[in-house]
């Protein structure tokens, strides 16, 4: 990576849908609340997508450099906005499994990023 200096990095997750959600999922996110939307920006996700296949969900986000996921994760926790749309999205989700010690999502790591 040479010797530049990002001011953020790049995190990834998977996340798993119940079957026969993947469409309404989609759906809900064509109108994110424009509150929670705020919520990230503010808390310094600069880039965010979400890529579907079939029911498994793969996330990727740009977060300040100089935070760790867990506290960058605790802003947004903290935030009423978030707990209303976890609310709202938790029907989509099937229960998390094969989480690494101290996981909150199966993270990925990555290996490779060209810019």
């Amino acid at each position: 990576m040479g010797n530049e200096i990002r001011a953020t990095q790049r995190v990834a997750f998977l996340l798993p849908l119940r079957k026969g959600m993947e469409e309404a999922y989609d759906e809900s996110h064509k109108n994110v609340w424009p509150e929670m939307l705020d919520l990230l920006k503010r808390c310094g996700v600069s880039d965010y997508s979400i890529f579907r296949r079939d029911a498994t969900l793969f996330l990727v986000m740009s977060i300040p450099a100089e935070d760790t996921f867990d506290r960058f994760w605790d802003r947004i926790e903290a935030d009423e906005i978030n707990t209303r749309w976890q609310q709202a999205m938790t029907p989509y989700f099937e229960p998390l499994s094969g989480l690494r010690k101290g996981e909150r999502f199966p993270m990925l790591r990555e290996v490779f990023y060209l810019a």
